[in-house]
């Protein structure tokens, strides 16, 4: 084979190459790599005060005519029907469940409502599964943890139980001001526009948590 006939055959080649790398990247496009869960934060940071979170919050919402995820953090643990009319104009999206029990520290639940029904219903089916949740704990558990899982349990039992301290609610700006503005509602914490649930951690302040987000006592007898 002479060189420019040996040149030929490798200007082919490459052009096959060449070729075959545009037909497959068109026909199967790169796509980005989903955001990590949990990269961004709905709640005060570890130890941050309280007052410097609550006074940064008002900056976070979005432009008016926006709509995006907001964490709506009550000033105490609310039974279902008064979460439910505390967040009027809203979508919720989550609950975040807690029993309060004096200088014990219990779990935080978070359920996912039920599309389609109505919030005080679907705000009672997330109870019932973290009464569920709070059941299985304590016999998957032993000693002090168990005994707070099933006095849980029991408390979640009570359908008018004081257990929503949060909701992730999907708003527009409107409504999260209006939200803001209720004597119940102790913060309003949005996401960014565009952030999905699936990116967010929630750590919502306990009614406890007074001026810093610390860690609660947790060395008092578990009610029976």
């Amino acid at each position: 084979m002479t060189g420019r006939a040996r040149t030929g055959v490798l200007l082919a080649c490459a052009a096959v190459v060449l070729f075959s790398a545009w037909y497959a990247g068109s026909r199967f496009p790169s796509s980005a790599p989903a955001p990590a869960a949990g990269s961004v934060r709905l709640g005060p940071e570890p130890g941050e005060e309280v007052a410097a979170y609550q006074q940064r919050l008002p900056a976070e919402l979005p432009a008016p005519g926006t709509t995006v995820l907001a964490l709506v953090q009550f000033t105490t643990e609310l039974p279902a029907s008064a979460a439910a009319q505390a967040v009027p104009g809203t979508t919720p999206v989550t609950a975040v469940l807690r029993v309060p029990m004096p200088r014990v520290q219990t779990a935080l639940r978070f359920e996912p409502l039920g599309e389609g029904m109505p919030v005080p219903a679907a705000l009672d089916v997330a109870r019932q599964r973290a009464q569920q949740q709070a059941v299985a704990d304590a016999q998957r558990q032993s000693g002090r943890p168990a005994a707070v899982a099933a006095a849980e349990a029991g408390a979640l039992g009570d359908p008018s139980a004081p257990c929503v301290l949060a909701l992730l609610v999907r708003a527009e700006r409107a409504a999260l001001d209006a939200v803001a503005a209720r004597p119940d509602v102790r913060a309003v914490h949005a996401a960014p526009p565009g952030v999905t649930a699936r990116e967010l951690a929630i750590s919502p302040l306990l009614p406890a948590q007074v001026e810093r987000a610390d860690p609660l006592p947790d060395d008092a007898p578990v009610p029976s």
